[in-house]
C-alpha cells in the first residue's frame, strides 16, 4: 500500500516516536508532520498516525498506545511499528535497549530503574549527546521532508535497525546450519566451545552473531570460548565468550601457528585450519576452575 505522510504529536518529542517513525521511513520516505491528526487522517490508511490519536489499528496504519490500560505489558509507538511489520519478537529478543526504551516510555524513569534493578541516577548516566540533540532537534521541526538532514538521519536509522534485524536472522540460520559445539577436556574439567566453520560468502565479522546464537540456545553460561574464522586470513580466531577467564590464549603464544595472542588473554588468531588442531590450542589455553574469577 502507498503511504502518503506520516504524523506524530506536536511538542516534546521521545525515543519512542522518533524510532517508531524512523522505522517507517526505512520502508516509506515520505514526509513527517508533527500535528495533532484529524479524524480523516484517523481513518486514511495511506496515512500513519504514530504515538497520537488514541487509536491502534494496523489496518489504517494507527499506532497510538496511550489509550492502552495502566496494567498492560509496557508498550510503546515503537512496538507497534515493529509489531506491524513482523519484527517485534527479534528486535525484543536482539535489541537489548529495546524493553527498557519501552518501560522508560510507560513507566517513566523511576520504575524502570526499579525494574533494571539499578538507582535512579544511573538512567542519567546513560544519557548520550547524540539522543539529546535528535530529540530536542525533532521537537523543534513542524514538518521533516526528503533533503532535511533530521530526515536523511532518521531514515539511515530505520534502515540500520531493520537490517540488522533482517541480517542476524540470516546470520543466525547460517549458524544454524553450520555451527558445531565442542565438548573438550576430560572428567570434570570439560568445558565447551562454539565452532563456527568457514562459509562462502564470509561475512565481513565472522564472530557476528555468535554470541546471539548461544543465547538463543540456552547455553549461556556452559560455553566458554568460540572459534571462528579469521577475515584477516586462512586461519581462525580463537576468544573466550563472555569474557571467560577461565581461558587464557596466552599460554599458546609460543606456538608455530599462533600469530597473535593480545596481552590480557581473550583473543588469539591462528595459521591452523583443521578442527583437531584447532581443538588442541583451545585445550592448551584452558585454565580450568575459576580461571581469575
Amino acid at each position: 500500500m502507498t503511504i502518503r505522510k506520516i504524523i506524530t504529536h506536536p511538542g516534546g518529542a521521545h525515543k519512542d516516536d522518533v524510532l517508531a517513525c524512523s522505522v517507517l521511513l526505512a520502508r516509506h520516505p515520505v514526509t513527517v508532520c508533527r500535528r495533532e491528526p484529524t479524524e480523516t487522517d484517523l481513518l486514511d490508511p495511506e496515512i500513519c498516525v504514530v504515538d497520537v490519536g488514541h487509536v491502534h489499528d494496523p489496518s489504517r496504519h494507527n499506532f497510538d498506545h496511550h489509550q492502552f490500560p495502566r496494567d498492560r505489558r509496557p508498550t510503546c509507538a515503537l512496538s507497534l511499528v515493529l509489531q506491524h511489520i513482523g519484527v517485534y519478537e527479534d528486535a525484543l529478543r536482539f535489541c537489548d535497549w529495546l524493553e527498557p526504551a519501552e518501560w522508560f516510555d510507560c513507566r517513566g524513569p523511576v520504575a524502570t530503574a526499579r525494574w533494571m534493578g539499578v538507582e535512579r541516577d544511573a538512567m542519567n548516566r546513560l544519557n548520550s549527546p547524540i539522543d539529546v540533540t535528535l530529540l530536542r532537534r525533532f521537537a523543534r521541526a513542524e514538518e521533516l521532508r526528503s533533503g532535511d538532514p533530521l530526515w536523511e538521519v532518521m531514515r539511515m536509522i530505520g534502515e540500520d535497525l531493520l537490517d540488522y534485524l533482517k541480517t542476524l536472522r540470516e546470520r543466525l540460520d547460517t549458524i544454524g546450519r553450520h555451527a558445531e559445539l565442542w565438548e573438550l577436556g576430560t572428567g570434570g574439567d570439560s568445558f565447551r566451545v562454539l565452532y563456527m566453520p568457514r562459509t562462502d560468502p564470509l561475512p565481513a565479522e565472522p564472530s557476528f552473531g555468535l554470541g546471539r546464537f548461544i543465547e538463543s540456545r540456552e547455553w549461556t553460561g556452559s560455553v566458554a570460548g568460540l572459534v571462528y574464522p579469521d577475515r584477516r586470513g586462512p586461519g581462525y580466531g580463537l576468544s573466550r565468550f563472555n569474557d571467560d577467564p577461565r581461558l587464557d590464549f596466552n599460554r599458546i603464544d609460543d606456538q608455530p601457528d599462533v600469530h597473535f595472542t593480545h596481552k590480557q588473554g581473550f583473543v588469539a588468531k591462528v595459521s591452523a585450519t583443521g578442527r583437531e588442531r584447532l581443538k588442541e590450542l583451545v585445550t592448551s589455553a584452558w585454565v580450568g576452575g575459576d580461571g581469575d574469577r
